[in-house]
């Protein structure tokens, strides 16, 4: 591929695969950023877009190189001499130039350019200067064939409908070529509105300072010198700057080889694409920040004790401690008294928490009863407090600042929103949440262990009282007392009840302690069950849209630089 040339500068050449891939890039930027850009930078590159899609979509090599200027600069008259023929009307009356003329050099048919870019009048000028062999490669020094040449209205022109039409057209084309003269060369509208809005596009832009035979020598390589000097205060470093006079004729064809290095390259039109490319993304660029905060996937503990306080988890915390505490004495307690404890509450079942099967068993093939209950709607905990929705406001808004600390506005207070999730769905999410994590563990072995004493204990007490019973019942019928067995002068009846009964009551006071102490290790065990279902609450509602925001962020980031490359 040739590289393009304007005057001394060599442009590498763009491919067209490039080309796609900064626009791609710059199309996903877009859709990343979507709702946190601009919406002027983005309409911006939108059109940016569609330009690239329709101008890389037509068929031909053409270059569009369009001169353009203000009232009087004489680009009329250069472009007739470009053209070798009067086309563009040149007078005294001004404006002369109300509508777009083009002169298509070469034999390629340009009818699908020209309509794209909207030009009515359009002249043809025949291929000449090269053998059939050579024509249309540019390989002639000074052969135009390709280029299609405009002669635009005047950018400050009276009449509005000329300056917006030369703006429509300044949008499409491939090179810039301003003409300017000794007179207005510093005017504010070629530099504020064009030069200075143009500097990703020195590559495509050329500078022709006309009328200097006005001026003396010396004066011209002083006005020469300015302008190059305003164009570097615009921001155009390197720009080409040449000197013509469309009345004597110098300089016309420096600017002639100009563009016919430009229409050689046969690349001038991806550079500008290209340009304008960087131009969007660069404007688009000062709404994203170099980079972003690092926000680790799980939650911070200040948001987990929040939201378990929101939640409602000291209260079931409380419940399965007294659960345990309950199920305990019942399978170990004095087994004469166990009775009563049944008719207690569940503390568990109240708050509609059930603790499912025992054993761990599915209700059915791939059900837990955690699911189970979790389809029955929501558990009867009590609502968050104030103090505890408070603690989860201020949570959820640290995570925003830290997460959005040196974003730009936009995308701060997207992550703000993305933070504080809208509506009742946490509340719901945190109530699944624990009505879905598990409360039991698998029950302690000295329960088994002492639950078989107490038995054996119970069993032994009525033995010996029915023992006693008996003797008692033969003693009263006279009858033969048979030998009753002794332990020193104990009757073993008398010690298999009191025996059974007093050892049976101090194992219970026994169990009670190891309750108690068991109770808090399995409140301690389902704390942690229940903050690590917090914690993925958290993280699915909380951090990871707000990771989402971030990692949309920086994807926006390096997609403009891709396009900006």
């Amino acid at each position: 591929m040739s590289p393009v040339m304007m005057g001394s500068k060599q442009v590498k050449g763009l491919t067209a695969e490039e080309l796609a891939g900064r626009s791609e890039s710059l199309a996903g930027a877009l859709e990343q950023g979507d709702g946190q850009l601009d919406g002027e930078h983005r309409a911006a590159g939108l059109e940016v877009i569609e330009k690239v899609r329709a101008r890389t979509a037509l068929r031909g090599g053409h270059t569009v190189v369009a001169l353009a200027g203000a009232t009087g600069s004489g680009k009329s008259s250069l472009f007739n001499l470009l053209v070798g023929e009067d086309v563009a009307p040149v007078g005294a009356r001004r404006p002369t130039t109300a509508r777009p003329t083009a002169a298509v050099f070469g034999e390629e048919n340009a009818t699908e350019l020209l309509d794209w870019l909207a030009v009515g009048q359009r002249h043809h000028v025949p291929a000449a200067g090269a053998s059939d062999g050579d024509r249309g490669r540019g390989a002639v020094p000074g052969s135009l064939d390709g280029l299609v040449l405009l002669d635009l209205p005047d950018f400050d022109s009276r009449v509005v409908e000329h300056r917006r039409e030369a703006e429509r057209i300044l949008a499409l084309v491939d090179v810039f070529v301003w003409v300017t003269d000794p007179q207005k060369y510093a005017d504010a509208r070629l530099h504020d509105d064009y030069l200075r809005a143009l500097t990703t596009h020195n590559t495509v832009t050329v500078v022709v300072l006309n009328q200097t035979d006005r001026l003396e020598r010396d004066a011209v390589k002083q006005v020469r010198a300015d302008l190059v000097r305003l164009a570097e205060l615009d921001g155009m470093k390197g720009l080409q700057v040449l000197t013509t006079s469309a009345r004597t004729g110098d300089g016309v064809d420096d600017l002639r080889l100009r563009v016919a290095a430009a229409v050689a390259g046969q690349n001038a039109s991806r550079h500008r694409l290209a340009a304008d490319i960087r131009a969007v993304a660069g404007r688009l660029r000062s709404d994203v920040a170099d980079s972003e905060p690092v926000l680790g996937e799980s939650a911070d503990d200040e948001l987990v004790d929040a939201l378990s306080r929101a939640a409602g988890i000291p209260t079931v915390v409380s419940a399965v401690e007294r659960d345990y505490r309950q199920e305990a004495l019942s399978r170990t307690g004095w087994p004469f008294t166990r009775w009563v404890r049944a008719l207690r509450p569940d503390p568990l079942k109240r708050l509609r928490l059930d603790k499912g099967d025992k054993d761990g068993a599915k209700a059915l093939p791939g059900v837990t009863a955690a699911d189970v209950r979790s389809a029955l709607g929501r558990s009867s905990l009590p609502p968050a407090t104030p103090a505890a929705r408070a603690a989860v406001d201020l949570a959820t808004r640290r995570v925003g600042e830290r997460a959005g600390e040196g974003l730009p506005p936009r995308w701060s207070d997207a992550v703000a929103d993305a933070a504080t999730p809208a509506g009742p769905d946490l509340g719901d999410a945190l109530d699944q949440a624990v009505m879905r994590t598990p409360l039991r563990a698998r029950d302690p072995l000295w329960w088994t262990v002492v639950g078989w004493a107490q038995n054996i204990l119970a069993l032994l007490s009525v033995v010996g009282l029915v023992w006693l019973v008996v003797l008692g019942v033969i003693g009263w019928l006279q009858l033969p007392e048979p030998g009753t067995p002794r332990v020193g002068p104990l009757p073993v009846p008398f010690l298999l009840l009191v025996g059974g009964l007093l050892i049976g009551w101090l194992l219970a006071l026994v169990s009670r302690s190891f309750a108690r102490t068991g109770a808090r290790r399995r409140a301690e065990l389902i704390q942690r069950r229940l903050r690590d279902s917090v914690a993925g609450v958290a993280a699915e509602r909380i951090v990871a849209p707000v990771r989402e925001v971030l990692r949309r962020h920086r994807a926006t980031r390096e997609q403009l630089d891709r396009a900006r490359a």
